[in-house]
């Protein structure tokens, strides 16, 4: 017994002892920091989920395909985008079930589009000619059974998707001249397709009317806020972007206030009720007819104000040669650049450093770090991102690395791109050895593990930013 008492003082006592330590090493120490300024750059950023995309069609048939070497066929040379539209056409079976083999050619073409490392867009169509209502199943449970039947390659592959965009129905997919568009069929289709996929992946309806009949609410952040699982995953696509005044049909064509027979309201209400919406789920589509909407400044305000984070790449190249001509003549570092390569570059989330400070605290005996950000881009980073400090000792090999706290889902871009947000984390002085400490930044995409690349001037090293030193004496 005596035996047992004396062990456990003595563990005790080891416990004290270490943790005195700790304590004194906090104590007398002393630390001095440095932050590193930061300036803004146009640069190119080839960061996920956001940017031009090329558009891919194909039929899914019951013939057997080599998916793979149909790809490297047809696929563009586009290794400056991240992200691709493929629309899977399933008209050959609008009678029936999908069959086997149809069901096999759709999962061998999901393997094959594995293999080129873009996230998708998705869209299935029973239309690829203008022909919704013709081309459509005459069931809508024939649409709803279909979707069904391709929830294990959905599940299988959600990594590779980023949205799937609309609900099988309409002209092209687009959801417009469709049997199918009341509210109440949209609300069975999309709870079937919330159903049957991943809750990674956004959904997309073509219009804020659909959206608002879908969700029954006119209130998308609060719907969102309050835990609405659908609202928060449901998003749009506008495949008539900056077409004409009202989108080519997206909005009311008159500015009178409440609703229409389709459930529009006017131009400036869409506009507003987008702002909220987009804040948080994506936006983007294809922009059409060169028209003074689309004029350059005109489109830069209004990509920025529907917080677009995607487009099409190849259509309407008429208004994007338009904007290949024009020049900025804003301040700072675009100041110059052609039009749609300053497009290009804010499509989505565009994240930069501000200001960063490191500042050692006598009192707390921790050194405070404090990094503040800016989304310059016209759209958010919706997935929320890890946030990563690391605080690396090359003589010593040594690595301390800390998450730091900070939601900049917050940061919205678009109209209010000098909003700032701050990422905070503090360090211990107990934690550091009597050495020199390089501080490193990062966010980390987590959807697909991949750094994000922030807009500033500095390049990213193996650890991430450099944004200051830590010496401990």
């Amino acid at each position: 017994m005596v035996g047992k008492k004396k062990k456990k003082i003595f563990i005790i006592a080891v416990i004290l002892s270490a943790a005195a330590v700790l304590f004194l090493k906090s104590i007398y120490v002393r630390v001095e920091t440095e932050s590193f300024p930061f300036t803004e750059s146009a640069r190119k950023l080839s960061n996920p989920d956001r940017g031009f995309y090329h558009l891919y069609t194909f039929l899914i048939t019951d013939e057997q395909e080599d998916y793979g070497k149909l790809i490297k066929t047809i696929v563009h040379d586009d290794a400056d985008t991240e992200i691709m539209m493929v629309k899977i056409c399933i008209q050959s079976y609008r009678e029936g079930e999908i069959s086997e083999k149809g069901l096999k050619n759709i999962k061998s073409l999901f393997d094959a589009l594995k293999t080129l490392d873009k996230r998708i867009i998705l869209r299935f169509v029973y239309d690829d000619e203008g022909k919704g209502e013709q081309n459509e199943p005459e069931s809508l449970d024939i649409i709803l059974r279909h979707m069904k039947q391709v929830e294990s390659v959905l599940m299988e592959h959600s990594g590779q998707i980023f949205i799937l965009q609309g609900l099988f129905t309409g002209n092209w997919g687009e959801m417009n001249g469709t049997r199918y568009g009341t509210a109440g069929d949209m609300e069975r289709l999309a709870k079937q397709l919330e159903r049957v996929t991943d809750e990674s992946v956004y959904l997309a309806v073509r219009t804020p009317a659909q959206w608002r009949g879908i969700v029954q609410s006119d209130n998308p952040g609060e719907e969102i806020l309050s835990g609405s699982h659908l609202a928060a995953r449901l998003s749009l696509f506008n495949d008539g972007l900056l077409g004409n005044r009202s989108d080519y049909g997206t909005y009311k064509t008159d500015d009178s206030s409440g609703f229409d027979v389709l459930g529009r309201r006017s131009r400036e209400e869409e506009l507003d009720f987008q702002r909220e919406l987009c804040r948080y789920v994506p936006n983007g589509g294809e922009v059409i007819n060169d028209n003074p909407y689309n004029d350059f400044e005109n489109a830069v305000k209004g990509l920025s104000e529907r917080h677009i984070t995607y487009l099409n790449k190849d259509y309407d190249q008429t208004v994007l040669k338009k904007w290949e001509k024009e020049k900025v003549t804003e301040e700072g570092c675009f100041n110059g650049m052609d039009g749609f390569t300053y497009i290009d570059r804010h499509l989505g989330y565009r994240l930069l450093i501000a200001d960063a400070d490191l500042e050692y605290s006598r009192k707390k005996r921790c050194v405070s770090v404090e990094v503040l950000l800016k989304n310059v881009g016209f759209a958010p980073l919706y997935e929320k991102p890890r946030i990563n400090l690391v605080l690396y000792n090359e003589k010593k090999g040594e690595i301390l690395s800390k998450e730091m706290s900070c939601d900049i889902r917050n940061l919205v871009g678009g109209e209010d791109a000098q909003m700032c947000q701050t990422a905070y984390a503090e360090v211990p002085a107990g934690e550091l050895s009597k050495s020199d400490y390089t501080v490193y930044f990062s966010i980390e995409h987590q959807d697909t593990g991949r750094h994000i690349l922030l807009a500033n001037e500095q390049d990213e090293e193996e650890y991430g930013y450099r944004i200051g030193t830590i010496k401990r004496y």
